[in-house]
């Protein structure tokens, strides 16, 4: 699978979910990856100093750049996906941006991922919407600071049936709501090819229509979330048409191992060569 001059990045919670968090980026290092991309990795909104630092130093002692993490986003292997729109648990959210931010301005990440959070039974839809800009603007105000954008992520409906920002057309209006409120311009989207394609969006489309606006991708294939090649997706045109945009970030790879890395890597020659 040629994949131009792409850059690719570990998902230490998808990939390397199976191991203690602290032994992820040396994981992550020894099959060849340079960069990495993390969910929410702490066990509360306010961790403990102790537990950042170790995490910090982890990152570092691998040699491995952090470049995408999460807000914090609940317990997305329980079916959580985001807190910022749940009135019971926005606090939550809005207590993690300052340690979201402190850390990513520690580690040179320069990506903050918020997932937008699941309609919520007997709550007024535009009463979660107006929270949720609330919220946004929060975050990426804190962002700004430490000059990192705030992305905003599809999920499929046949994931998160529940999810509002089911296709990236309304994921796109709703980070240009965030910057028009915020006064500033680094909310954009997160492009999960997984998500669109399992939504069965047209992806050369949504590409071009929305090229200038995304600032991070990640990738899996459907069905089954394996990697590049294991489904029906079009990976190889998927890589040429980002490449031929020009796209310079890296493209997380969100996918569920087999733990095999010679399976689970095998389609990418630019990190086999490297390990």
């Amino acid at each position: 699978m040629n994949t131009g001059a792409l850059k690719f990045a570990a998902n230490l919670s998808m990939l390397y979910g199976h191991l203690p968090l602290l032994e992820r980026p040396a994981a992550a290092a020894a099959a060849g990856f340079e960069a990495a991309e993390i969910w929410w990795p702490f066990d509360s909104p306010v961790p403990a100093d102790r537990d950042v630092d170790a995490l910090t130093a982890a990152l570092s002692d691998a040699g491995l750049q952090l470049v995408a993490m999460n807000f914090l986003e609940g317990d997305m292997r329980a079916g959580d996906r985001g807190l910022l729109s749940v009135p019971s648990r926005a606090d939550q959210f809005r207590d993690s941006i300052a340690t979201a931010v402190d850390f990513a301005d520690r580690t040179g990440c320069r990506v903050l991922n918020a997932l937008y959070g699941n309609r919520q039974p007997e709550t007024d839809h535009g009463a979660q919407d107006e929270l949720a800009l609330e919220n946004l603007v929060a975050a990426a105000r804190a962002a700004h600071q430490v000059k990192a954008s705030v992305v905003l992520e599809t999920i499929s409906r046949q994931e998160a049936p529940d999810y509002p920002l089911s296709d990236a057309d309304a994921t796109v209006a709703m980070a240009d709501r965030v910057n028009e409120a915020a006064g500033l311009s680094n909310t954009g989207f997160l492009c999960d090819l997984y998500h669109h394609g399992r939504n069965g969006e047209d992806i050369p489309a949504l590409l071009q229509r929305h090229e200038g606006r995304i600032v991070h991708f990640q990738i899996a294939d459907t069905p089954g979330r394996g990697r590049p090649g294991s489904g029906v997706l079009d990976y190889p045109a998927f890589f040429a048409l980002i490449d031929a945009a020009g796209y310079d970030g890296w493209i997380g790879l969100e996918y569920e191992p087999t733990r095999d890395a010679k399976v689970d890597f095998d389609w990418l020659p630019s990190l086999t060569a490297r390990a």
